[in-house]
């Protein structure tokens, strides 16, 4: 996958005036049983039953410091026609035990426009700037915490952190935006069937925030959700189901 706007981002993290001391690169996750590994998971993307295309998330080692996850979504038949397509990224290291975004960037294409964000996370200087077609409100500089997450990353921090009965809380920084998501995790295993395949899975879920809901089922061992729904205003916008998985060099 290529992103353009991306390479501009990490180019700016490797001039010298945003040099640091290498961050400590965690080898085992913050509960000790799942450690962060290279993969790339295969999605359908539904909505409301009916297929819209599909997806590919990866995780990818970049070097000794740095790691890069994906989630690119593409449409199928007429909407594939349309041109609608999503791609996110966001370039990130592991400091103590948590993921720290230090670039980030999105793309989102239909068959008339096209939409391109690119955001700096400066632990330097703890701010994070958004520039392209990104709100005016939004382009103002964001003050950084230690724990700050991008979309995607808090992804991954689900994947690693869940577990049955407990409340997750990260602070969301992702275009411009900033967000507490509390994620509720179910007490009790369920079953989930994904295609032919059924998993004992844990139900984890965002606490409503305003018109938004997002719903991960966690399976353990599996580095990526199986599932991963998200609803605004009480209907469906898109509903991942994983397909297969591998890891990657």
């Amino acid at each position: 996958m290529t992103f353009r706007i991306l390479l501009f981002a990490v180019a700016l993290l490797a001039a010298p005036a945003m040099a640091e001391p290498a961050a400590p690169v965690a080898t085992e996750a913050s509960h000790g049983s799942r450690a962060l590994e290279p993969f790339v998971a295969q999605y359908q993307v539904f909505k409301d039953g009916h297929v819209l295309g599909d997806a590919v998330m990866r995780v990818v080692k970049n070097d000794a410091r740095r790691w890069r996850v994906d989630l690119d979504m593409k449409g199928t038949g007429w909407v594939g026609l349309a041109g609608i397509a999503a791609e996110q990224s966001t370039v990130f290291d592991v400091a103590g035990n948590r993921y720290r975004p230090l670039a980030q960037s999105t793309v989102r294409k239909t068959v008339f426009t096209k939409k391109q964000t690119v955001g700096v996370y400066d632990w330097r200087t703890h701010q994070g700037r958004w520039t392209g077609d990104v709100k005016e409100s939004r382009r103002v500089p964001v003050t950084l915490q230690d724990g700050d997450q991008s979309g995607l990353l808090i992804n991954l921090a689900v994947i690693r952190d869940a577990q049955p009965g407990q409340s997750l809380q990260y602070r969301f920084v992702d275009d411009g935006r900033v967000r507490d998501h509390r994620y509720d995790v179910s007490s009790q295993i369920e079953d989930v069937k994904i295609g032919e395949l059924s998993y004992s899975a844990m139900r984890v879920t965002r606490a409503q925030a305003g018109n938004e809901e997002t719903v991960i089922w966690v399976v353990d061992g599996v580095p990526t959700p199986v599932r991963l729904l998200q609803r605004e205003n009480g209907e469906d916008k898109y509903d991942l189901r994983l397909v297969e998985y591998k890891g990657a060099q």
